[in-house]
């Protein structure tokens, strides 16, 4: 038994803005850590975008990688803030306030 011979599907176009995601969530991930917050909200609207559009955009695996390195970004950066914060408050509780 033989099939018929499948027709050619093209590739989607990428949406518009699936790279400027995955650009942003490296960023925020390797050198700018106030990115990573926008990569995760564009992301987010991105992905829900191409999710949304019936296969009329590719480019979800891009904007969902830079997604989730959003993710990852904002808690690293949400961690460093809660750290430096808290190394400010020790240093002010143990200084010593005496004068020689």
């Amino acid at each position: 038994m033989s099939y018929p011979p499948q027709g050619y599907y093209p590739r989607p176009p990428e949406h518009p803005e699936s790279n400027t995601v995955l650009i942003l969530g490296i960023l925020g991930l390797a050198l700018c850590g106030f990115c990573a917050p926008f990569a995760w909200l564009k992301g987010r609207k991105v992905v829900a975008e191409i999710d949304g559009s019936g296969g009329q955009f590719g480019g979800r695996s891009q904007a969902n990688a830079g997604y989730i390195m959003g993710i990852v970004g904002t808690s690293v950066l949400g961690l460093y803030v809660v750290l430096t914060i808290g190394v400010v408050i020790l240093l002010a509780a143990t200084a010593d306030s005496s004068t020689y």
